[in-house]
């Protein structure tokens, strides 16, 4: 893979790594984790939406789903 695509999908990891620890955050609240744009977290969102790993109870929060996910290192 290209460095570029390795760095998305570790950020992505961490992402869902933070969400997953903290249960329910904000799209801000990531912005200031990551110090990334909040264009750049809602695009890492959707990928995680579109596998079900996440879900957005209410505009703008965030929680993991209950899909059950292997981490490998």
């Amino acid at each position: 893979m290209k460095p570029a695509t390795d760095r998305m999908l570790t950020r992505i990891k961490d992402v869902y790594l933070f969400i997953r620890e903290n249960g329910t955050v904000t799209t801000q609240d990531l912005v200031e984790e990551f110090n990334i744009t909040p264009r750049t977290i809602q695009r890492d969102l959707n990928v995680l939406a579109f596998n079900n790993l996440v879900e957005s109870p209410s505009r703008g929060k965030w929680t993991t789903t209950n899909k059950k996910v292997k981490l490998s290192s």
